[in-house]
């Protein structure tokens, strides 16, 4: 481990996620503000903005539990807001088997979305030399380490000063312009772009779903949507070939 805080690449994530950390700490702030004006205990909000460490289904889920919705609907929401991360993992194994399982989990603990963005420019594909590996870990423990102290740090000053910030400031709004920057990041094929915007339609749509009930429908839409175009797609290539092969 002292090897990677020394690595060069070690300061690069560093340096690489400060500059967007400004936007991390104010959506940060207005969490911990949310999160006191819920009516949450000082020590639920503490364990909440340390453990969790999941802004989006952080603000999903306050609403809901001032509402004071079930708990089923709560981690169902949270669940299918954190979707995503099962997709970063999948797409992130190849980095980090190498590591013990404790290691794995903390690494997993610490990455999020524009962590993944910048680690995945950095390091495209997982490296197989030792070099290699050492860097892309002393990168990874940069950026992630810069991104938790940026958002646990923010969130606490939020919770410090929550009786003094309202919400009104709508500082929130830091956190739709940095999910929409990683949406429009990762839209990079014209399925994605598709299920972003089917998700969206679906989600407005429905906006009058009570429990917030909409996100889940928007979600749920764009995977079947998306399953069914993915499926039919893959399915037009067999069918030619078949075509081919029949005429000849």
């Amino acid at each position: 481990m002292k090897a990677l805080f020394k690595h060069p690449e070690f300061r690069l994530g560093v340096s690489e996620l400060a500059a967007v950390a400004p936007g991390i700490a104010a959506w940060g702030l207005m969490t911990g503000v949310a999160m006191v004006k819920s009516g949450m205990s000082l020590i639920e909000v503490l364990l909440m903005a340390i453990l969790v460490f999941a802004g989006s289904s952080q603000l999903a889920a306050l609403p809901l539990i001032v509402a004071g919705a079930p708990m089923w609907v709560i981690l169902a929401t949270s669940f299918c807001v954190n979707l995503r991360f099962m997709v970063f993992s999948a797409h992130l194994r190849p980095y980090v088997m190498h590591q013990s399982l404790w290691r794995r989990m903390a690494f997993g603990y610490g990455m999020a979305d524009l962590n993944y963005v910048l680690f995945t420019k950095r390091f495209p594909h997982p490296a197989t030399d030792a070099a290699g590996i050492q860097a892309q870990d002393a990168y990874w423990i940069g950026s992630c380490g810069m991104s938790w102290v940026s958002w646990v740090g923010a969130t606490l000053v939020g919770i410090a000063l929550a009786n003094s910030i309202p919400l009104s400031w709508g500082l929130g709004f830091a956190g739709i312009l940095a999910l929409l920057g990683i949406m429009w990041s990762l839209a990079t094929t014209r399925l994605r772009a598709v299920s972003a915007a089917i998700a969206g339609a679906a989600a407005v749509a429905t906006f009058a779903l009570p429990l917030k009930l909409n996100i889940l429908v928007g979600i749920a839409v764009a995977v079947i949507v998306c399953l069914v175009l993915e499926k039919s797609a893959m399915g037009k290539p067999a069918a030619s070939a078949r075509g081919t092969g029949d005429t000849a």
